[in-house]
């Protein structure tokens, strides 16, 4: 295991999408190994808020139609649809914390920083750059679903937006679509001057 991360006042830890439809079995893009996420979310949440960290929990709620979606000429199957159980927060994950809802339209969303609204192009912020600054963070730890796809663009992000940015390899869980994907995420992740511990 990885050193232990060094929570104070200024981290945040981002838990990104540990959703039924992610992280169990029986969900509609479920993301094999996502069941063990959760433990370690708990885990690291249970450290941060005793350090003073801010703990936030990130929530994709879509649509029940959205061009998001391949029914509507998107590339993924229909999950997190809100108010259903493929959207709720995974039975074992512990939410205690700040909630960020994403791609809650017509939206591309993998950042927890930010969407694209998909009729117009623009990006919109989803409000978690304006509470981490409202709480004096400069720091971002991050543990969730998927490593190549949210996992990433919330990593990248953190980045641009100048915090410091470290991502828990035993808190992620990649889909790869393609062999290889989540590594040459996080070989990413780390090219663009984040963490990985």
């Amino acid at each position: 295991m990885a050193e232990p991360v060094n929570y104070d006042e200024h981290t945040a830890l981002l838990v990104v999408d540990v959703q039924n439809d992610f992280a169990d079995p029986a969900g509609s893009l479920y993301v094999a190994g996502g069941e063990e996420v959760p433990s370690v979310a708990n885990r690291e949440a249970s450290r941060a808020r005793a350090s003073g960290a801010l703990v936030v929990y990130t929530r994709d709620w879509h649509p029940p139609e959205t061009p998001h979606f391949k029914p509507q000429g998107g590339i993924w199957p229909v999950h997190c649809v809100r108010e259903t159980w493929g959207a709720e927060f995974h039975a074992t994950l512990k939410v205690d914390g700040e909630l960020i809802y994403n791609a809650t339209g017509p939206e591309d969303g993998y950042s927890a920083f930010s969407v694209q609204h998909l009729p117009t192009g623009e990006i919109r912020g989803t409000g978690l750059d304006e509470l981490l600054k409202k709480h004096g963070v400069t720091n971002v730890v991050i543990v969730g679903i998927a490593t190549d796809y949210c996992v990433r663009q919330t990593a990248l992000d953190g980045v641009g937006l100048g915090y410091d940015v470290e991502v828990l390899r035993e808190g992620i869980r990649a889909v790869d679509i393609e062999p290889g994907d989540g590594e040459r995420a996080l070989a990413e992740i780390e090219d663009a001057g984040a963490r990985v511990a």
